[in-house]
């Protein structure tokens, strides 16, 4: 699967330059745009993850179950890093969708903290199954 291999590595450094993002938009104090882009590093860095094992999806839920399906409810992932992704999914819809902005500052960094988190859990996973990640966020 080398054109899989290629996407891997391209939704894993789109997942680590949207964590780089997110840290601006919050220090420019722009909350609810750093919190959808949380959400976002976690949703490539879950799409990366899946194409691993041949599975794509076009919809953000069927991203989401998918990842709690064959990563998290089979044992190989942490459970908490599905309740992240849904946490912060639901953030990201508050974020872009309500105005005025709704996202406190003190909730955006909460999900910058996932972030991390995340990205640490799936940069092991992508590494464990032979992948050669560029610097990790």
């Amino acid at each position: 699967m080398p054109g899989a291999a290629a996407e891997v590595k391209e939704l894993w450094s789109k997942a680590c330059r949207s964590l780089e993002a997110a840290k601006l938009l919050l220090q420019a104090g722009y909350h609810d745009f750093a919190a959808s882009r949380g959400y976002y590093a976690m949703f490539y860095a879950a799409e990366a993850a899946l194409l691993t094992e041949g599975r794509s999806f076009s919809r953000h839920a069927a991203v989401i179950a998918a990842f709690g399906r064959h990563f998290v409810a089979s044992g190989r992932l942490p459970q908490r890093l599905h309740r992240y992704l849904l946490d912060a999914f639901d953030l990201r819809l508050l974020g872009d969708y309500d105005a005025p902005a709704k996202v406190a500052r003190s909730r955006a960094e909460k999900v910058l903290d996932w972030v991390e988190e995340f990205l640490g859990e799936i940069a092991e996973f992508l590494k464990s199954q032979g992948y050669q990640l560029g610097p990790a966020p």
